[in-house]
């Protein structure tokens, strides 16, 4: 790269330095996301607050259901339901 498309690209320095912040922040979120040991401290604290009573059964099964579906990248867009 020389000095003249240096100068010219500099103004844009700042829009590359956020495209890549946040290139590097998706990457951390979808390993977090599909990271078994999260998985399964989300499932543990799920079933604690079933036994302190906090959740119901059918609370808890929803929940279990959408960390699963979250980890395998299945997770569904809620839609309205027809009537």
């Amino acid at each position: 790269m020389g000095p003249l498309s240096f100068i010219v690209t500099l103004p844009l320095a700042p829009v590359r330095g956020v495209i890549s912040l946040a290139e590097l922040i998706q990457r951390q979120v979808e390993e977090e996301l599909h990271d078994p040991a999260s998985a399964r401290r989300a499932l543990e604290e799920l079933d604690d607050a079933r036994e302190r009573g906090e959740i119901s059964a059918e609370e808890e099964e929803q929940a279990q259901q959408a960390i699963l579906d979250r980890m395998t990248g299945t997770a569904q867009l809620a839609t309205p339901e027809k009537e």
